[in-house]
């Protein structure tokens, strides 16, 4: 038996989208907000350590982007292990991530086609090589995510157990194949461990003496074959659990050396294994949300008093709408063009855009890769403009926006306010009013403790957009 443990970091994007840069926030004290916080106690220690070589990781991409302009050391140590890794077995030991880390089964096939070409080109940017996986945002998951994952040149994913059904019930490990439609070669799924995951990150007595977790794992699993992977929030280790992060160093190295346990990670094991195991997909489905993926679009029971997720739900699905109709609008001009051909070369433009995001490319540069001459006939700085908008669309869906039970948080405002700067930049070039039904339902998601309503929030936010980024 092999075992490998993967650890998801990742925080919400926590900057203000009118300002762009993150204000103080209660309880990170003595930092100024929690990114800087939970790297001091999470992120440098473990990069220190040399941890981020030895497991199975992924960071979001909106995190290491803060990461890399505020801690570029921690995030300079971290890519050197993943690419020494990478350099020994020729696979690494990193998988990417949907880009803004949204609920994909929630999403529109071309919005999962953006966050995926997003999260690979910010992860071949990051570590210089293609990723072989990606960590789906709360695994959620359905057929579809899968199939994107696959054409985009993916070939794994990490799910929780009961996502899946193995088709021989008697084979308990994995990894399994998901077959998958119009000929395309079945898709890897690496099950995590329930039983040990769960201890790893709800049970603190489990993970206070190293060797005996590692005498668990083996008793347990010792005598089978294949692969035992364990899954958890990254930022167990260190920052949520105190000195975790010298727990998984101690497992990772001597300890699991003295107890004969072997590592590995999911690239290294396809590399070395070939999976025949079958498997169909529970879908729509995740790993934190008993009704597959509701959690994030009602008032589904996984959190009390949660009517106000469905109005933010269908709020923000209509300001998409808006947006998105706005936006393939600007290409109209190209009347020559099939329409069908126009409309696919502007959402390929939005999926091209992390290069801007990367400062690799200019958006003038992608336009005319794509358009040839007949880009000089549209309305450049407008387009750009709502490429912008876009990038705030993509923000607005975070999938932190509808995790917990009440409005009242900063995760909800957060995506309100994106919404909010998305909706001002596209009227800064078409002036065109916001249809009045979306501001019903922005008035229906409110906090049931406070009152606060999402319309207050969006408007606030529009007030301050064209006071403070209209100079």
């Amino acid at each position: 038996m092999k075992y490998c443990i993967h650890g998801h970091f990742y925080q919400p994007p926590r900057e203000d989208p009118i300002s762009n840069q993150i204000p103080k926030e209660r309880g990170a004290d003595p930092y100024q907000n929690w990114n800087e916080r939970i790297c001091a106690e999470c992120y440098t220690p473990n990069a220190i350590a040399g941890n981020f070589g030895k497991i199975s990781f992924n960071i979001g991409p909106t995190l290491f982007q803060w990461m890399s302009e505020n801690v570029p050391e921690t995030a300079r140590l971290i890519i050197e292990q993943e690419r020494a890794t990478y350099l020994k077995h020729g696979v690494g030991n990193a998988m990417a991530q949907a880009y803004n880390h949204s609920i994909l089964p929630l999403q529109s096939y071309i919005d999962k086609v953006t966050q995926v070409r997003w999260g690979i080109e910010e992860f071949k940017a990051r570590f210089g090589h293609s990723p072989q996986g990606m960590w789906l945002g709360e695994t959620a998951v359905d057929l579809e995510t899968l199939c994107v994952l696959a054409d985009e040149g993916l070939i794994f994913t990490i799910l929780a157990p009961w996502q899946i059904q193995p088709i021989e019930s008697k084979i308990e490990d994995g990894p399994f194949l998901i077959d998958l439609p119009e000929g395309r070669k079945p898709f890897v799924v690496f099950p995590y461990n329930r039983e040990f995951s769960t201890m790893i990150s709800f049970m603190p007595k489990s993970t206070e003496n190293g060797d005996h977790f590692l005498h668990g794992i083996q008793n347990k699993n010792g005598n089978r074959k294949g692969i035992t992977l364990f899954a958890s929030d990254g930022e167990l280790y260190g920052h949520h659990q105190r000195f975790r992060d010298l727990f998984l160093s101690y497992i990772l190295g001597l300890g699991g050396k003295n107890n004969g346990v072997n590592w590995t990670y999911p690239g290294l094991y396809l590399k070395e294994n070939t999976p025949s195991a079958r498997a169909t997909l529970v879908e729509p489905s995740s790993w934190s949300c008993l009704h597959g993926v509701g959690r994030w679009s009602d008032d589904c029971g996984c959190t009390t008093g949660s009517s106000w997720k469905a109005p933010m739900r269908h709020a923000l699905n209509a300001i998409s709408d808006w947006v998105d109709e706005q936006y393939l609008e600007a290409f109209s001009g190209l009347d020559s063009m099939e329409s069908r051909h126009r409309e696919g070369l502007a959402w390929e433009l939005r999926h091209r855009y992390i290069d801007v995001m990367l400062g690799l490319k200019t958006v003038d540069d992608l336009g005319f890769e794509l358009f040839g001459e007949s880009w000089h006939d549209l309305d450049l700085a407008k387009i750009a403009k709502l490429l912008e908008a876009q990038l705030e669309r993509q923000k607005m869906f975070t999938s932190c926006g509808w995790f917990f039970d009440d409005f009242n948080r900063i995760e909800p405002a957060n995506n309100i306010a994106y919404a909010a700067k998305a909706v001002w930049l596209c009227q800064k070039v078409n002036q065109r009013p916001l249809d009045e039904e979306v501001f019903a339902l922005l008035r229906e998601a409110k906090s049931p403790k406070t009152g606060l309503n999402a319309e207050q929030i969006f408007i606030s936010t529009l007030e301050r957009a064209e006071r403070e980024l209209s100079i």
